[in-house]
């Protein structure tokens, strides 16, 4: 999911505006599921103008239920949930990200999942855990996402390498075996500095075993597997295997179909944008799992599908939910957008099954390792963004960035 700036004391402070207490309605009885109404359902991004359709499919096996769905643009999504929450006026079903998950769930603007209606078991464990807060779970996963290395098969032979590396020596290598065996101009691509470069630092940080705040709450930044992973992630800038540098709206594909870049971390969608707009790569390209220091550890990402606390149709909302989730639901969502399953089962069979790229990224969710549903996240990893930069662009040692850094996550994480 896309992320803008934003902070939980904004959603209190707004909320407190309106008059609103935090541990929200309940919404009286409810309608019940079998009876005629309206849900409304807000979904950000590409995701809200396929659910439309799907929600077509829906009405027409339950002709008693109308789904208004609500197209919701990532740019905007954020502060219109904030004013929604802070009124009262959330629609019956939203699509949630992990890093909104633990602000709203703070309000007590989100009514708990039913355990019994939706198994854990059926889900990736990170996908169920992004939508977990404090021991109960606000959100059923909808879809998950996840990074794999992608790289020029071509290229790797001109260097004499056949197979994908595993783990960070090999990764090194191979970046340097392109730049001086295939003639590329670059090794891999790594964000540099900016917005969202923790989201290219992940593989590292979680490969070396590293947390930026722990299970139990606690800012860890600057422990040595933090310390190893930026330090590793640096080298490749001080190598020049990297640019140290990229311009607003870099597009690594024109590189990587040039040559230029032969290597990147990147999500699934990748795979159907090379296949449609850049035919000739055919054959020349492949996906293999994150390279390990300690083991393969990715991250995961995605979004849940949450119902409103003050929603009076929580009972159809919960079967549209049902839908939505399971394993023929999921099937079609993949069908009509290329988002990967967060239900395991509709992985079992077609395309999910036999495509061996698609399997790589099943792979990779299994281990992967979602990150922490808190109200301050976005501020948190601002602050790891901020550290990155300066030890990417040789203004401090990855120590001495991690120790301000950790300094200041503390302060958030009290």
């Amino acid at each position: 999911m896309h992320r803008t700036a934003r902070t939980a004391s904004a959603v209190t402070a707004l909320a407190v505006a309106f008059g609103i207490t935090a541990c929200g309605s309940s919404g009286g009885e409810g309608v019940a599921a079998d009876k005629k109404q309206t849900l409304t359902v807000w979904a950000m991004g590409a995701e809200g103008e396929k659910l439309a359709d799907v929600a077509k499919v829906y009405e027409k096996a339950n002709p008693h239920i109308t789904v208004k769905v609500t197209p919701i643009s990532w740019e905007v999504a954020h502060q219109k949930l904030v004013s929604a929450a802070a009124a009262g006026t959330l629609p019956d079903v939203t699509q949630m990200g992990g890093t909104y998950m633990g602000e709203f769930s703070e309000l007590g603007v989100l009514e708990p999942v039913d355990t019994k209606a939706f198994k854990k078991d059926d889900f990736f464990p990170a996908a169920w855990k992004q939508g977990e807060v404090n021991g109960e779970v606000y959100g059923v996963p909808w879809y998950v996402d996840t990074r794999v290395l992608y790289y020029r098969t071509d290229l790797a032979k001109k260097t004499g390498i056949d197979k994908p590396p595993a783990n960070w020596q090999e990764l090194r290598q191979l970046a340097g075996a392109y730049q001086d065996k295939a003639g590329t101009k670059w090794g891999l691509h790594l964000q540099p500095s900016g917005l969202d470069t923790v989201q290219s630092w992940y593989p590292f940080l979680y490969s070396a075993g590293g947390e930026i705040v722990s299970e139990d709450g606690k800012a860890v930044f600057n422990s040595p597997e933090s310390i190893r992973a930026m330090t590793e992630y640096a080298s490749y800038f001080d190598k020049g295997l990297t640019k140290k540098s990229t311009p607003p709206g870099y597009e690594v594909l024109k590189d990587f179909n040039s040559g230029d870049v032969p290597m990147f971390f990147s999500g699934p969608w990748i795979m159907t944008l090379i296949n449609d707009d850049y035919p000739d790569l055919k054959g020349k390209w492949g996906v293999a799992k994150v390279p390990g220091d300690k083991a393969s550890v990715s991250m995961a990402g995605g979004s849940s599908l949450v119902v409103s606390k003050d929603s009076t149709r929580k009972a159809a909302a919960t079967e549209f939910i049902k839908y939505l989730t399971g394993t023929e639901g999921q099937k079609d969502w993949f069908t009509r957008t290329s988002d990967l399953p967060a239900n395991t089962s509709a992985w079992d069979s077609g395309k999910l099954s036999d495509d061996p790229g698609l399997q790589i990224f099943r792979e990779q969710m299994e281990s992967a390792k979602g990150t922490p549903v808190l109200a301050k996240w976005s501020e948190i990893t601002s602050k790891v963004d901020e550290a990155l930069g300066a030890v990417t662009q040789n203004k401090s040692s990855a120590k001495d960035a991690a120790d301000k850094a950790q300094s200041e996550i503390e302060g958030l994480v009290e």
